[in-house]
């Protein structure tokens, strides 16, 4: 009992790795990491802002993309102190409820950006089969409710994820596969039955990225058959083109985090750099490109950008 107790408490911290086989030329590596946490964070809380200040866009739509932003940020602003930590000053270590805290945050704010993607898709879905009463149905109340529906959904279903593995003994490997705490890693480390975690994370995840992508292709396929039911070839054109930056960010979202699944699942034998590089692209990606999608396929976010940048001139 005492030796347990000795195993459990060696390995209270975890050292995190930066990408494999490249850990000498982490000052190198860090560069393109640096300028896309810039790019996510500075492009996500512009969106945010603009969104905020300027009143014309207080619709529906941006209404959600501002939840998106806001949640993207909470990703990257969840991994950066780590990330930068490890490549820049090579400081590896993290004690195990500091990591525990930081898996939560990015699988919470993970799962609100699911949850924001398919509002999206409920957005598109009413703003093309009934315009007429697009504002009616999406009032600013219902959307306050959906956002905090979505958040409350999010905090109560990873809320028991770092209390399950806290009651585990750490004593085999205390070395994680990347620069920041992912709950498919930390599980694989403990020295006792982890069954129940892992039952619970598939619970979890086909509670909240099933569900969502299910809805998602759902609200896609009613879409579609609006859209064929239009006379107007024109009008099923512009339709179709207010979906393009949501299918974008869709795509940009679930493929990597399918990709990430898969490696984790079936590629136990991939070589470590697999991992690390599908684990970064599922961070690091969506909330780099969003901005810039949404900022060059939406015309109205583009002249808010340039509204707000004349009022700070004057």
């Amino acid at each position: 009992m005492e030796l347990h107790r000795n195993q459990s408490s060696l390995h209270s911290t975890f050292l995190l790795t930066g990408i494999p086989g490249l850990q000498a030329r982490n000052i190198g590596v860090s560069i393109p990491f640096c300028f896309a946490y810039a790019v996510a964070v500075l492009g996500n809380s512009a969106v945010f802002l603009v969104i905020v200040k300027d009143q014309t866009l207080h619709k529906p739509m941006y209404l959600f993309l501002c939840m998106l932003a806001v949640s993207e940020l909470g990703v990257s602003l969840s991994t950066l102190p780590t990330v930068l930590g490890v490549f820049l000053f090579d400081a590896r270590e993290i004690g195990l409820d500091a990591c525990l805290s930081q898996m939560f945050f990015i699988h919470c704010f993970s799962i609100m950006d699911s949850g924001v993607l398919w509002a999206m898709a409920l957005d598109r879905f009413i703003a093309i089969y009934n315009p007429l009463q697009y504002t009616t149905i999406l009032t600013n109340f219902r959307i306050a409710m959906i956002g905090s529906g979505i958040a409350a959904k999010s905090i109560i279903l990873l809320a028991p994820l770092p209390l399950l593995l806290r009651r585990l003994p750490f004593c085999r490997s205390n070395v994680l596969a990347h620069p920041y705490c992912l709950h498919p890693n930390l599980i694989r480390l403990p020295c006792a039955d982890t069954t129940v975690n892992s039952f619970y994370g598939l619970f979890v995840l086909l509670c909240t990225f099933g569900l969502d992508s299910l809805f998602i292709v759902l609200s896609y396929t009613m879409i579609l058959k609006t859209v064929l039911s239009m006379a107007s070839k024109e009008g099923r054109l512009k339709a179709l083109n207010t979906c393009v930056s949501h299918i974008c960010a869709v795509v940009i979202y679930y493929t990597p985090m399918i990709g990430l699944s898969m490696v984790y699942r079936f590629g136990k034998h991939a070589p470590p750099l697999v991992h690390s590089l599908m684990a970064n692209i599922y961070l690091l990606v969506p909330p780099l490109l969003n901005p810039i999608i949404y900022s060059i396929k939406t015309k109205e976010i583009l002249k808010a950008f340039g509204r707000v940048l004349h009022r700070k001139k004057f």
